[in-house]
């Protein structure tokens, strides 16, 4: 990602229901709407029982934009209803990045 330190990460883990049905295209649909939100630098996700998604901000303003965003109210709802029997979220703030890649 290579970002211009600090910035912040979201870290978004949870626990599906049994019922997923159309989960896939809403988390599709709402990545896709994050990177045109102002602020968004990138994102990582990774699931087997738990489900792990990070995503990476400029600010804590553009965080909170986007959890206004009326859209991704909408699946917030939905997940509460219908997708997740546990969620947590963790805001973060990243002071130093490195990595090996060969």
């Amino acid at each position: 990602m290579n970002n211009t330190q600090p910035y912040y990460a979201v870290i978004f883990t949870s626990k599906q229901q049994d019922d997923d049905s159309d989960y896939q295209k809403m988390a599709e649909q709402m990545e896709a709407l994050a990177k045109k939100q102002p602020g968004y630098i990138g994102i990582e996700s990774a699931k087997e029982t738990i489900g792990i998604t990070v995503s990476y901000w400029e600010s804590l303003d553009a965080i909170k934009n986007w959890k206004e965003n009326t859209a991704h109210l909408f699946a917030q709802e939905k997940g509460k209803s219908d997708w997740y029997s546990w969620y947590k979220v963790r805001i973060c703030k990243v002071e130093r990045e490195y990595e090996f890649n060969n």
